[in-house]
Parts: C-alpha cells; structure tokens; sequence
C-alpha cells in the first residue's frame, strides 16, 4: 500500500509541478521502483535463506517506517528528488521483502494450508494496491495533500511493524555464505530455477500472470479515456472491479482444489482469461458513449464490461496462486527464498518486456482496444503452451 501511496503521489506532483519533464518522471519512476527486483533479487534470496525470517522482516518494516518519515519530509520541502529518492529505496526495501512473505509461508503452514495462505496474500497485495494507487492520486490533491500522505504512510508502516512483532522465528535450514558478486549469483539463481522443469514453468506462468496484469493496468485507464470518453472515478471502477475480481479468485482457489495443488485447470482458467479479454474488449468498443459511473451501472451493456472484467481478473487469481505454491513445495528447503527470489528477476524483465511491447505498439497507432485483442490472442497461444504442464504434474 505505501509503495504506490508514495508513487502514484508522486506521478501526480509530477505531472501537475514539473512541466514539460513531468512524463519523463512519470516513466522514471516505474523504472526506479521495479529496477531494485532486477539487481537486488537474488541478494534478497541470500539473506532470507541464510537468516531468520521473521527478524529479517521486522528490520524491513523498520526500514519502511523510516522510508515513510523521509518521504513526509520530502512533501513537507515539496522536493521531488527527495520523493524519488524515497521511491527507490521503498522499491528495495519490496525487493528484501518479497522473497521473505513468500519464503516463510511453508515454514508456519501445514502442506495443505499453502493454497489458502497464498490465496490471503494474492489477495491482499492487490486490495493494497488499489487502496494505495487511489489514496495517492486522491490524497496529494487535498490541501495539505503531502503532509496527510506522509501521516497516512506513516500509520500503515507502524502498524506493519507493530503485527510483525509476534512473528514466529523463522531460522535457516542452513547457513549460507553471502556472494556480493549481484550478476553472478542473480546467474546462478537462475540456472538452479531452470534445473527444476515443474519450478522453471511455474516461474514463467507466474511471469506471463504479472505480464498480463501489468497490461490491462496501463490499458484500463486508456480505454476509460479513449473509448468510453470517462473519467477518473470510471477508471477508479474498472480498476477496483478488476483486483476484487483477483482476491475473490485468489481466495477461492483453495476451496476449490481443497488444499491440493493441481495444475490440470490452468489452461482451462488462461483459456478463460483470453476470452473474457477478448468480450471485455469488445464490449468497451460497444459502450462508447458511458462515460460516467452510473452509466455503466444503468446499462446491460455497462453490467456486460463490468462482469467480463470480473471474470477475467476471477481466472487470473485461479492461475497464479497454484503456480506460488508450487514453486514453495517443490524447491530445496535450503534455496526456497533463493527460488522465489529469482521468479522475481524473472517476472521483472517479462514485465520490463511486455511494457517495452505496449509501448511500440502504441507508438504505431494501435488503439487500446486492439491491444488487448492482442494480449487475448497472445494468451491463447500461451494456454496451448501450458499444456506442458499436464504431461508432467498433476
């Protein structure tokens, strides 16, 4: 939540205070926030294998509290190098983190629980992000927008250091040295991933989910804009409809496999991901002309988008949890957070990739709605793909 509390302030600040260098800043500052997962990784797996968890985690979430205190600061002078600056070390301090919320889960949970314990936090990362992403934008445009930002920061980190307390220790399975050589071991990591096929397709399922997800986030606001001619609080709709549809999915997906990790309905549940992009899709280019929240609620084919959405986002949350727990089972004990760690590298350069692509084709003049009858077509090709799976996992 603090993450993109502070970056999509910043991104406003940005737009509204710094001219013409605004975009610049606006593209710097998803650069800076997700470069630290691409170097810091594999150093992020070190440290969580070789060191207790559970104190791991409460020194990041000083750290954050920290992190919080300059960015009041850096409202409070109005100074964006300050703003940045707190950006990146807020993305360092997720890359430390990543590989400890994902690492410690098989060391508290039963085998069976793991489904249900990824679900919780796939579920309430995205609800996070979402609150954070809309309080920022909402929040910094209020008098005194900055210094209730850096309040607000500064309750969520105090809280999260004050329910990581009681943590139970989480101590390594083994001691391990740590390499400061960054592209060697991130090398290393990844052939160790790669050396495990049911491992390696899991991290690149998991990297193809973030890819989409990081798709239709930047294409929603577009549409909203472009093709229903709406404004912010549509976006703020279709967005919100989109992560309930991931958390319900992601909650979901215990109860239905009951604890038992299968991946024999992941192409069913990308199959449903493409056509229901696909409708979404088509259904937009058909509501042109709903430019407001009520209506699309006072429209069938308002309710039509809003369900295509859900639903997407709903097998979104089916497809990407397995994969998690997957990756936890079935690494080495002593290189789990090691595991996590480089899906992490992994899932960066598929999204550094997937935005390089939107990009090029926006550039060219493909519409919103083109683009994501693209990435439909993609993932299909994609859920022929995953059909790998079946042959070697149950």
């Amino acid at each position: 939540m603090n993450d993109n509390l502070v970056r999509n302030a910043l991104v406003v600040l940005a737009l509204f205070r710094a001219g013409s260098a605004g975009p610049v800043l606006v593209a710097l500052a998803a650069g800076l926030f997700i470069f630290p997962y691409m170097m810091l990784s594999a150093s992020a797996g070190q440290l969580a294998d070789g060191r207790d968890k559970a104190r791991l985690i409460r020194a990041l979430k000083l750290t954050e509290l920290i992190l919080m205190s300059i960015a009041g600061l850096g409202f409070l002078l109005d100074s964006l190098p300050v703003l940045v600056a707190v950006l990146v070390g807020l993305g360092v301090q997720a890359s430390l983190f990543s590989p400890l919320k994902y690492g410690i889960l098989p060391d508290h949970l039963q085998s069976e629980e793991l489904l249900a314990g990824n679900g919780v936090i796939e579920a309430t990362t995205f609800i996070a992000i979402l609150v954070g992403t809309i309080a920022g934008g909402w929040l910094i445009l209020l008098p005194y927008g900055g210094l209730t930002i850096a309040a607000v920061g500064l309750s969520v980190s105090t809280v999260g250091l004050l329910t990581a307390m009681p943590i139970p220790p989480a101590p390594p399975y083994a001691e391990a040295a740590f390499d400061w050589h960054l592209v060697g071991v991130t090398v290393k990591l990844l052939r160790q991933a790669r050396s495990n096929k049911a491992i390696w397709r899991a991290v690149i399922g998991i990297s193809w989910f973030w890819t989409l997800s990081a798709a239709l986030v930047a294409e929603l606001p577009v549409v909203a804009k472009v093709t229903l001619t709406a404004g912010s609080e549509v976006v703020t709709l279709l967005l919100t409809m989109s992560t309930l549809g991931i958390g319900i999915g992601s909650l979901l997906c215990a109860r239905v496999l009951r604890g038992k990790v299968s991946v024999r309905h992941l192409p069913l549940a990308l199959l449903g991901i493409s056509l229901f992009t696909r409708d979404f899709a088509s259904s937009c280019y058909q509501a042109q002309g709903l430019a407001s929240v009520p209506a699309i609620m006072g429209s069938p084919l308002g309710w039509r988008v809003l369900l295509d959405l859900g639903l997407l986002s709903i097998c979104g949350g089916f497809y990407s949890v397995p994969l998690y727990t997957m990756i936890q089972q079935q690494a080495d004990p002593t290189w789990r957070a090691r595991t996590i760690a480089a899906n992490n590298v992994v899932n960066a350069a598929f999204m550094l990739g997937g935005s390089a692509v939107m990009a090029s084709l926006a550039a060219i003049g493909t519409s919103a709605i083109n683009i994501l009858f693209v990435t439909a077509m993609l993932n299909l090709l994609v859920a022929l793909w995953s059909l790998r799976f079946l042959q070697t996992s149950s």
